[in-house]
């Protein structure tokens, strides 16, 4: 497969490089394009309101006969979460292992799409040809199972994604990582390597995920006496599977509670990577049945997300479980950058109630630390290191290690989001950029709400509102009633009568400036009727509330 007519392999990422989330990365030869990964990102603090983000994929829409279809590495909300937005504008096939087809069916079911997109499960091992591209799935570990990485093979070079991965070389179900088609595919010659940088900073090994089986087992053992409420990623099937074996072994009924987990372990049990003795799950209604050293509830909510099932319990509003003395709850999982705060609220609201709260080495991780991160590259001997997978801290780490390992620095690209790599056997460069961004979904509205609207949230979350209604004559622009002046989060009007009426009399001497200059535009009446209104709010409050004049005409 060599290339003769010299053309460059173009790799664009179009999110996920500034942040963990919202993965996306498009290849494209010649007249061929294709995708790797779509995911969401959960929104940011001051996205006041909104549910999710989604990438921006204007540049795949304006190239949308090159598209030859998304091709997924695993079934985590950050590589499969966009998918039902995308698809509805790009509809093109989908590429997957079969769990991850399983999760992604689940999606597609909500949105109505199970007719209209196509999707092939592909088997570890085996290779797909899209365009100009063969693309190989290669078996990895991760939290979730029947995750892949992907051999490129395009007629400028291979490039290797890695996707999500860690080395486990004692996994809970399955094979370990086939670390064998690695240093194969390595001795062919590997263009480049996109290698996971989630863990990059942290040295050593990550652990094997069983030995939180052992961790559990101990607990089980301790706690013979107590209900368990383990919360921890839905996704992570492996840890549930754990949790299952070790509440065999010690008697006890498994409930599995909040949707997302609910859905995960409903897919993984039907399609096989789940293995339930019988009679161990029962239904959250059938608890009062059993006693309490009779039970293990599993459940959403690790992340101390206010809706999860763990966070109902803990603030009261579960209907069907309330946390009580005596309970032992363990938390399986690290938060996530950012949740911390969240994670520790709900942890002190359940000690309040007398639980008992372990956090400790009920968790690892599912990203590869330095160690694998080397054994990777030691297999692979790219020319070109391209981190992804990670923040900027991330990424900058991983290049210090291929640096380490004796990549030259000018082979070494932290990309940002949008830029656009053409590279082959002897040169690679960044040669431009293309549009990208996180598309904002509040609710049903996918991109209806922009930084404008946010700006407004923004501002009445801050300083409220306060609406001006008055009626003016039609043609002499006299007032014939009101002003009236209704305030909404920027004071109490009971208690601030006084500063109502001078309001009140400050709107109604702008209304009489635009008479006196003849000012008859409502547009310019009510600026004039805002500027002055919060010109004096100012003065007397030191605060800005949005002001919205309203003119009505008799």
């Amino acid at each position: 497969m060599k290339n003769a007519n010299n053309s460059k392999l173009k790799i664009i990422p179009l999110g996920g490089l500034e942040q963990i989330g919202m993965n996306i990365t498009a290849f494209e030869f010649e007249d061929s394009i294709i995708v790797v990964d779509c995911g969401l990102a959960f929104p940011e603090d001051d996205m006041l309101g909104i549910d999710l983000v989604i990438p921006d994929i204007t540049y795949l829409k304006n190239n949308v006969d090159k598209v030859k279809g998304f091709v997924i590495t695993h079934g985590h909300e950050d590589h499969i979460g966009a998918l039902p937005y995308v698809l509805k504008e790009l509809n093109v096939p989908i590429y997957a292992t079969k769990l991850t087809i399983g999760l992604i069916e689940n999606k597609l079911k909500e949105h109505n799409l199970m007719k209209s997109v196509k999707r092939k499960v592909v088997k570890h091992g085996q290779s797909i040809n899209l365009g100009a591209f063969r693309i190989e799935f290669i078996k990895t570990n991760h939290s979730i199972q029947d995750a892949s990485a992907l051999a490129i093979y395009s007629p400028a070079g291979i490039i290797i994604h890695t996707g999500d991965f860690k080395v486990d070389y004692t996994p809970v179900f399955g094979d370990a990582i086939d670390l064998q088609r690695f240093g194969e595919i390595g001795k062919k010659g590997v263009l480049a390597l996109m290698c996971d940088s989630t863990n990059a900073e942290r040295p050593g090994f990550t652990m094997s995920e069983r030995t939180v089986g052992r961790t559990f087992d101990n607990i089980f053992a301790e706690h013979r006496n107590t209900r368990l409420i383990i919360a921890t990623f839905a996704s992570n099937v492996d840890r549930v599977q754990q949790i299952i074996n070790s509440a065999y072994k010690y008697g006890r009924k498994v409930i599995i509670e909040g949707r997302s987990m609910v859905n995960v372990i409903g897919t993984a049990s039907e399609l096989g990577y789940l293995n339930i003795p019988e009679n161990t799950l029962i239904d959250i209604e059938q608890m009062k049945n059993y006693p309490d050293e009779q039970l293990v509830l599993i459940t959403t909510g690790s992340q101390g997300e206010s809706m999860a099932a763990l966070s109902r319990m803990a603030a009261n509003m579960h209907r069907k479980v309330q946390i009580k003395p005596g309970d032992t709850v363990i938390f399986s999982s690290n938060p996530i950058p950012g949740n911390e705060k969240a994670v520790s609220n709900v942890i002190n609201e359940l000690s309040m109630k007398g639980a008992d709260v372990i956090f400790q080495d009920v968790h690892v991780s599912g990203h590869a630390c330095q160690e694998e991160i080397k054994l990777i590259y030691s297999l692979v001997h790219p020319k070109y290191a391209i981190p992804v997978h990670g923040e900027y801290r991330h990424l900058k780490a991983q290049a210090g290690i291929a640096n380490s390992l004796g990549i030259p620095k000018e082979n070494i690209f932290i990309m940002t989001s949008g830029d656009v790599l053409e590279l082959d056997e002897h040169s690679a460069n960044i040669t431009g950029h293309v549009p990208t961004g996180g598309i904002l979904v509040d609710g049903l509205g996918v991109g209806d709400v922009g930084n404008i609207v946010l700006r407004d949230r923004q501002h009445l979350a801050e300083d409220g509102i306060l609406i001006v209604v008055m009626t003016l004559e039609k043609y002499s622009n006299q007032l014939l009633a009101g002003p009236d002046i209704v305030s909404r989060g920027f004071v109490y009007v009971r208690e601030s009568e006084g500063l109502m009426e001078e309001a009140r009399r400050v709107v109604e001497g702008a209304l009489d400036n635009c008479m006196n200059k003849h000012i008859t535009d409502w547009g310019k009446i009510k600026n004039n009727v805002k500027d002055a209104l919060s010109d004096f709010l100012w003065k007397r409050t030191k605060r800005s509330p949005m002001i919205l004049p309203i003119i009505m005409e008799v």
